[in-house]
């Protein structure tokens, strides 16, 4: 009879974690990684893998490390997941994987996030590597980005034999899992080794280069036989209100890019400085107000809200982030919707207008829909106010290829291939969708790099 209640995973106290930037989760010990897999009920027809958007095989792998066999089950995992340490701390399993596991009826899914951490943690600790090495097949592929839908993709298509070539703008590799995710939730170190597994089977990556301005993309076109576009969705949504453009207000993407990509926690050893006030309000519930919420407050805020015009229940936010976050001090108000944001005669923010609302109905996504209660108003003192409403992609490299044909909101088109209107180019990840997870964008580098694979053997 399988265990009904998880190992529970060492974390960081709420206290001492506040005041660093390390990871909160402190991993299992082989020990309890061995006996969380042993719940696993070993389902013939494993429902867990039908929730991963990757189609790793989940049971198999269970089974391993449940047999102490962490090698076998590395290799495994890394047949169809290059990046397993990071997957495995930012999926959101609960949707998934996890969500799929029939425990989840009687008592605790296995927690299947942490053991595939695990497995990757213990390799790089005993300096086992994937020992991939492909058969060229003299084919040339350029991506354009390299966040998780390129990695995936380059991946894949390198195994196959093509020499890829990425093409990133920042100084850095890694797209949203290096400048949006922060440290406390995917380590940085982590973030190095997974990638130089890429530089290790032979995928070049050029850094600092920005297609459509320093590249030129018809050149592209000539030089490579195929070409993926996997630009992400770096541009941040504004509400449009009166005040928005005060000192203190920060797009999420504006404020986790300096602490996270241009290290402003370590101000003034690192020279980015950044602005925190003592009192932050931050506008959503997702996933990056979380980040952004839980890295004001480790940057000294004394109060840190997070204004959202739902219910907590109702949060896109991860259950486990959400739980981190209350552990941490953050206070949420919820059923309140932003109006306009006040400020000081030297342009600095220091209070925003909230209206109540109240459900009415439900919404496209099937969600209660929040009306504005007339009459309502009120103020909150604030000195600083984080937008998290969501992105849209990249509207710079898009307008550096005005033949490439996109939707009205500024995703790129694709037919069932993942090819654009553009005969040899091919596009996936936040590009298309407009946001995602990070697994959901693997899965698409992954069928994408399917498509380009029988593109370039028709």
């Amino acid at each position: 009879m399988a265990i009904q209640e998880r190992i529970p995973m060492r974390e960081q106290d709420p206290e001492v974690r506040i005041t660093n930037f390390l990871s909160v989760p402190l991993g299992y010990s082989a020990e309890e990684a061995v006996a969380e897999a042993k719940r696993c009920l070993q389902c013939k027809v494993p429902l867990c893998e039908t929730g991963c958007p990757v189609r790793m095989d989940i049971k198999d792998i269970i089974n391993l490390i449940a047999d102490e066999k962490f090698e076998e089950a590395f290799l495994l995992s890394k047949k169809d997941n290059a990046v397993p340490a990071m997957t495995g701390r930012v999926c959101p399993q609960e949707d998934q994987c996890e969500g799929k596991c029939v425990l989840d009826k009687t008592g605790q899914p296995i927690n299947i996030g942490k053991l595939f951490a695990f497995v990757a943690d213990w390799a790089r600790d005993n300096e086992l590597m994937d020992e991939t090495t492909p058969q060229e097949n003299g084919k040339k592929v350029a991506i354009v980005g390299s966040g998780p839908a390129s990695i995936t993709c380059a991946v894949d298509l390198r195994k196959l034999g093509c020499h890829v070539t990425i093409f990133e703008a920042l100084h850095m590799a890694g797209g949203v899992l290096q400048y949006g995710i922060p440290a406390f939730r995917l380590p940085r170190d982590v973030v190095d080794y997974e990638l130089s597994y890429l530089e290790k089977i032979g995928v070049d990556i050029q850094l600092n280069q920005v297609v459509g301005q320093n590249v030129d993309f018809e050149e592209l076109k000539k030089d490579y036989d195929a070409i993926y576009l996997a630009t992400g969705a770096g541009a941040p949504r504004f509400l449009n209100c009166e005040g928005e453009k005060l000192k203190g207000v920060y797009s999420a993407n504006e404020f986790l890019i300096r602490v996270n990509l241009m290290k402003a926690y370590k101000f003034p050893s690192w020279d980015t400085p950044i602005f925190c006030g003592n009192k932050v309000g931050v506008i959503g519930c997702g996933n990056v107000a979380m980040d952004s919420a839980r890295c004001a407050k480790r940057l000294g805020a004394k109060e840190v809200y997070i204004l959202y015009r739902r219910t907590k229940q109702c949060a896109p936010a991860r259950a486990e982030e959400i739980h981190h976050a209350e552990e941490e001090g953050i206070i949420f108000k919820e059923m309140i919707s932003p109006c306009r944001m006040l400020g000081n005669e030297d342009g600095w923010v220091t209070g925003i207008e909230m209206v109540k609302t109240e459900f009415k109905g439900t919404d496209k996504s099937g969600r209660p829909r929040p009306v504005n209660i007339e009459g309502s108003e009120f103020i909150m003192e604030v000195d600083t106010i984080i937008n998290a409403l969501g992105t849209t992609p990249n509207r710079l490299f898009l307008s550096n290829v005005p033949e490439l044909e996109t939707h009205s909101w500024g995703g790129i088109k694709v037919d069932d291939n993942f090819m654009t209107n553009i005969p040899g180019v091919f596009a996936g990840g936040d590009a298309l969708s407009g946001g995602s997870t990070v697994i959901e964008a693997m899965g698409n580098g992954r069928d994408a790099a399917e498509s380009i694979n029988k593109y370039l053997n028709k």
